[in-house]
């Protein structure tokens, strides 16, 4: 039976990390085999978007090339994620009237009134900005809710209720550049935080509702769902690194030293001291600026109007979760129930369960389960998209041509 690769690309601000994945039967694609894993330190990017192109290209070459020694394959075609302070959502409704005579609903029908409510968006907010994933919502017809999708009912108006998550088009433009100078074709581009949560959430959890907040060096992100669904994405310009920051203020200590304090703070569930500084004095500090995250994320949830109302509650994740007191902290901060994801990925080399591969892990069950991408909004068009980028690139190279 012939094998299948599929390959993940997650460029983050702290590390790039490369997945590489194998499947031979529909069951193996559920979870497809990693065979082969790539990270380098990440240079070259601040708040998940490129400010210098060639050291960015370097760090995913090298993890690249380390995930190709592993697999023993050469990687020609990837699943890139983008995440970073570029990444938003909007929720837009489109309504049309249908065009049958006998007023049946077509599939034209719907994506029609999915066109017209990504018009509907305001150009104030569009500007600049590529949309990733449009996520339908809830449909009406005739101004009666419908259960799942409309197609072939009857009615004169149908109405799309729609999430779209974009991102800014010069940060995907330059992510995917930054890829295809490496030598590997993107054959996709999904957001960060949904790709992590094919794996770090259950479907129980997702139909519950609950909120995905991923902690990373430079950035929060969450996502929440119900019903199956991603409702809502945002992401907030503050994360671990800002704690290390506090620790070397607080303590008035080198920088490299608070990130070693830092860490003892993550591996260190109990004691007085750490370091010979008293760990009454950590934590406050620490706490300070957890406070100051979960005060976004409770924020965010009034917004929306799910601020206390999420069953599976909140899944923390990122390199920032493992403080030992996070949990606690988020669950009296959000009045939800918390906790911390049980990461395992079966590996050729062994089990692995560091969460932070869970974004380039989870592009690769995109990439072999359609029914996972139909979820989340990976349509057509962005490979469309993705495809243009590149072309574009090759055209401006063409020009300086003989």
């Amino acid at each position: 039976m012939a094998r299948h690769i599929a390959v993940g690309i997650d460029i983050g601000t702290y590390q790039v990390r490369v997945v590489v994945t194998s499947a031979s039967t529909p069951a193996e694609r559920i979870s497809p085999k990693i065979i082969g894993t790539g990270s380098a330190e990440s240079r070259g990017l601040r708040h998940g978007y490129i400010i210098n192109q060639a050291e960015a290209v370097k760090s995913i070459r090298t993890a690249i090339r380390q995930a190709e020694k592993a697999a023993g394959v050469k990687i020609t075609r990837a699943f890139l994620a983008i995440g970073g302070i570029g990444l938003s959502s909007i929720i837009s409704t489109g309504t049309i009237i249908t065009s049958r005579a006998d007023s049946e609903i077509t599939d034209l029908d719907v994506k029609k009134a999915q066109e017209v409510a990504e018009h509907e968006i305001p150009q104030t907010i569009s500007i600049n900005r590529r949309v990733l994933h449009p996520i339908p919502l809830e449909y009406k017809i005739d101004g009666k809710s419908v259960l799942g999708r409309p197609n072939n009912m009857k009615g004169m108006r149908l109405e799309a209720r729609m999430l779209f998550i974009n991102c800014l088009s010069h940060h995907l433009d330059d992510l995917i550049e930054a890829v295809q100078e490496c030598e590997v074709d993107v054959e996709d581009v999904m957001a960060s935080p949904l790709a992590a949560s094919f794996v770090t959430l259950s479907k129980t959890q997702r139909i519950a509702g609950c909120v995905l907040a991923n902690i990373g060096a430079e950035t929060v992100s969450i996502v929440v769902f119900e019903n199956d669904k991603a409702i809502s994405m945002e992401v907030f310009p503050i994360g671990s690194n800002d704690i290390t920051n506090d620790i070397a203020l607080g303590l008035k200590i080198p920088i490299e030293q608070a990130e070693r304090i830092k860490i003892g703070l993550q591996n260190q569930a109990g004691g007085n001291k750490i370091q010979d500084f008293p760990r009454k004095k950590l934590d406050e500090i620490v706490g300070a600026r957890l406070s100051d995250i979960f005060e976004l994320i409770e924020a965010h949830l009034k917004k929306i109007g799910r601020n206390g109302l999420l069953p599976a509650g909140i899944i923390i994740t990122g390199g920032g979760s493992s403080i030992s007191t996070i949990e606690d902290l988020a669950k009296s901060s959000l009045k939800l129930p918390s906790k911390k994801p049980d990461v395992r990925f079966e590996s050729a080399k062994g089990p692995i369960k560091d969460s932070g591969w869970a974004v380039a892990y989870g592009l690769c069950i995109v990439a072999f389960t359609t029914e996972e991408a139909e979820i989340i909004g990976m349509s057509p068009h962005l490979r469309h998209m993705v495809k243009n980028t590149k072309n574009s690139i090759w055209a401006w190279i063409k020009q300086f041509l003989p």
